[in-house]
């Protein structure tokens, strides 16, 4: 039975982050905003403690397994990726910026949690507990593919005992911090055999201080100015053959890296609610400051249009939640989520865009300038619709899952 009553243990640990968002994400919001890509000290600092405590943090999302035949494979809500949907809305809420900047395995580590081998989650995911800050990135996006990934022109060439890597890859979250840092890496999406098309696309990890490898640009950007955003140049980038994402000799590797973004798209989904949360919460205070009445149980012909305005935002936030848990909850008990999580990706983008540009619209002067930070939320809200699979391309997952289409019967 699917249940989305968060235990008291998560209320408590939802109630703890929520006060360090307000007590140490909001003091530095916008400051990270106005000095961007400049790393908040006391942040990072104070997460890494956190998150080493936490065994790696937030690298614990898990791909959907299905259960053997026979066996019922049932798991109470709130594990793993319903809880950390719990956490990353509230960190949002903070600071969507801050909470991408945090050292974490980020979707680098969320890709070899989905497809490598044991011994690559040992010797990649491991260092996440150790030493000092550590960040991992994924580089899939070129300058001529985007939503396409068969259209990848990176290339990987086996050359005796290794790979050779060469091409550009752009919009690379947290590319810079993972090749700064000693123990950083980039998971790279290349492909061996271009005639192949998707098939013959792998992902490959590339680490820190790799010959070859090199930042060319740090992106400028509307929103998420915390976090940084790079392009990355292989030229000639070798790499050991070991550093191939997963086995080798496994003809659905591509299809295992892709199957990342069914647990991560519901955490976009999750930081885009944390934003629009902290726009609509803004938008209630503002009103009762005022004086300005909302009257529930009126009939909504006699309701004014700001009152209408703010129950509308208030469903556009609950339905959004409700999908983000579902997807979440179902990757928790081994129901396989594509579906589910493209629903909740292409929603709740939707949803936080029209919900944070109304935030603004109905505080007029107060809501446009920086006094407050709901402008700052309303271009954070944008990139969740951008990110991890735009809008339109989840929408089309979506619908080849409903009517039972192909990539070649529905484009």
């Amino acid at each position: 039975m699917i249940e989305f009553e968060l235990s008291d243990g998560q209320k408590n640990m939802q109630k703890m982050i929520h006060g360090l968002a307000a007590g140490l994400m909001r003091k530095w919001a916008r400051w990270a905003d106005d000095n961007e890509h400049k790393k908040v000290d006391e942040w990072v600092n104070f997460m890494w403690g956190a998150l080493k405590g936490m065994g790696g943090g937030m690298g614990g999302m898990s791909k959907p397994k299905p259960a053997a035949e026979g066996e019922k494979k049932e798991k109470k809500p709130g594990s793993q990726n319903m809880q950390l949907a719990v956490m990353v809305e509230e960190l949002s809420w903070g600071d969507g910026g801050l909470y991408l900047a945090m050292p974490f395995p980020g979707l680098g580590g969320a890709a070899v949690m989905a497809a490598g081998t044991p011994e690559q989650k040992e010797r990649f995911l491991k260092r996440f507990t150790e030493g000092k800050p550590k960040w991992a990135g994924m580089a899939i996006t070129e300058p001529g593919a985007g939503s396409d990934s068969a259209a990848i022109s990176t290339t990987a060439v086996r050359d005796k005992d290794s790979w050779v890597l060469n091409g550009e890859k752009i919009f690379v979250t947290a590319g810079k911090s993972a090749l700064d840092d000693s123990e950083g890496f980039i998971v790279v999406w290349a492909t061996v055999d271009k005639s192949a098309g998707r098939a013959g696309i792998k992902s490959f990890i590339v680490e820190h201080g790799t010959p070859g490898m090199k930042v060319t640009k740090v992106e400028h950007k509307l929103g998420i100015r915390a976090s940084d955003t790079a392009a990355v140049v292989f030229e000639d980038c070798r790499i050991p053959l070991s550093n191939i994402l997963g086995d080798p000799e496994v003809k659905k590797g591509f299809r295992d890296v892709m199957a990342t973004f069914d647990a991560t798209r519901p955490m976009v989904a999750a930081s885009a609610i944390g934003v629009a949360r902290a726009a609509l919460e803004e938008v209630q205070s503002q009103f009762k400051a005022a004086g300005v009445p909302v009257r529930y149980g009126v009939a909504a012909n006699n309701l004014s249009a700001r009152e209408k305005d703010l129950m509308m935002m208030e469903a556009q936030l609950k339905a959004s939640r409700l999908l983000t848990w579902r997807a979440s909850w179902m990757a928790d008990a081994g129901i396989h989520n594509n579906m589910e999580a493209s629903i909740a990706k292409a929603k709740t983008g939707r949803a936080v865009t029209w919900l944070t540009q109304k935030a603004v619209e109905l505080l007029g002067p107060v809501g446009y300038s920086k006094k407050i930070l709901v402008e700052k939320w309303l271009r954070d809200a944008k990139i969740n619709d951008i990110f991890e699979g735009t809008g339109q391309i989840n929408t089309l997952i979506v619908a080849r899952r409903l009517l039972d289409y192909t990539r070649t019967e529905l484009k």
